[in-house]
């Protein structure tokens, strides 16, 4: 992928939308001083060349009966190109997974795993991570606070 190049106007859009999505084209554009079809030009340039990956709107788990979170370190039995792309293809399927890294260390990727509670995750552990996906260890962290949860990317200054 190639970097983008982007002006001090682009940075300011892109803060202005990290913030809040759904504000209108009108409201952006008086925030970053543009005209509204300057700045819907500029929006779409950059949904166009992938600088905006998409919306979405940010949820409350809790409010939705979702209060566990863990980190789940995982280990896989095998690393053969076979094992790695079927590991991923049932990480995707799995909609408790919010998000996989793949990591160096000892450990090859990382899970969040989002859920209702201990017996959902003991679940997802048991009957899907470790029965299913060719699992050597894993090691799981379980959320007790959120000091600081992710608000959008770190943008350099324009």
């Amino acid at each position: 992928m190639t970097e983008i190049e982007l002006d001090r106007t682009d940075l300011l859009l892109l803060a202005q939308l990290q913030q809040a999505g759904r504000q209108t084209n009108a409201d952006l554009a008086e925030r970053v001083h543009l005209s509204a079809s300057a700045c819907l030009r500029r929006v779409q340039r950059l949904e166009r060349e992938g600088v905006i990956a998409g919306y979405r709107a940010e949820l409350d788990g809790d409010r939705l009966g979702l209060g566990l979170q863990a980190f789940v370190r995982v280990q896989l039995a095998r690393h053969d190109a076979e094992s790695v792309a079927a590991f991923a293809t049932r990480v995707n399927d799995w909609p408790d997974v919010v998000a996989c890294h793949a990591l160096t260390g000892d450990m090859d990727y990382l899970l969040h795993v989002v859920v209702a509670d201990l017996e959902h995750f003991s679940r997802f552990l048991l009957d899907r991570l470790l029965a299913q996906a060719g699992v050597a260890d894993v090691n799981s962290s379980f959320v007790l606070r959120t000091v600081k949860a992710f608000r959008g990317l770190p943008l350099p200054a324009g």
